[in-house]
């Protein structure tokens, strides 16, 4: 993968990707709700890469969510956070955005959440055994995150649910780095391709 960066709304970015999968979870009777703290924050990113990591989230959250579920997609300060870590942000001039995509699925065994970003490693469950996949998908979004000069982390409770939240430094690039040509693929192609081994 090459990243090529613009300067971008990623809250306009991350809204537009998550919004256009309402009708996927609809179809799979799961709540969907999208919330920020802030209305416009603009990084240095990759449009392109930023929709691949949050469409293949969505797309693990939507598989081990039952019926009746919730997904949330928040950006801003992670919550919760405890006193200290307020305080460590707060002082620290704290110059990143937090994006988190989190469920009341079936959660990741806690044996597990060492190595769940490492290629091929999937969650040995009989739930989730009715969905094909390679398991390098969260594989690459730890690398298409890594490649914005980001990190990205999880918290997971069995039966509790999962939140994946990513941090993305806030920054520009110069002009002459913005990516100005179209996307390669429509929202719809995306959302088919991420959504294949759910729905084919």
């Amino acid at each position: 993968y090459d990243i090529e960066l613009g300067n971008y709304n990623i809250v306009s970015v991350v809204e537009d990707i998550t919004m256009s999968i309402l009708e996927y979870v609809n179809d799979k009777g799961i709540e969907l709700t999208f919330d920020t703290e802030i209305e416009e924050e603009i990084i240095a990113c990759d449009p392109d890469k930023i929709e691949r990591i949050i469409l293949n989230l969505l797309s693990n959250a939507i598989k081990y969510t039952k019926e009746n579920g919730k997904i949330y997609v928040n950006i801003g300060i992670p919550i919760p956070l405890s006193f200290i870590d307020i305080l460590t942000s707060f002082f620290s001039r704290d110059k990143n955005i937090y994006i988190s995509v989190a469920d009341n699925g079936i959660g990741i065994p806690e044996q597990k959440l060492n190595t769940i970003f490492e290629r091929y490693a999937q969650i040995d469950n009989k739930l989730t055994r009715r969905f094909n996949g390679s398991g390098i998908g969260l594989s690459l979004v730890k690398s298409l995150v890594e490649m914005h000069q980001g990190q990205i982390y999880v918290e997971s409770k069995v039966n509790e649910g999962s939140r994946f939240i990513i941090r993305l430094p806030i920054r520009q690039v110069e002009d002459k780095n913005k990516k100005n040509t179209m996307l390669t693929k429509s929202k719809v192609e995306k959302c088919n391709i991420e959504f294949s081994d759910i729905y084919n």
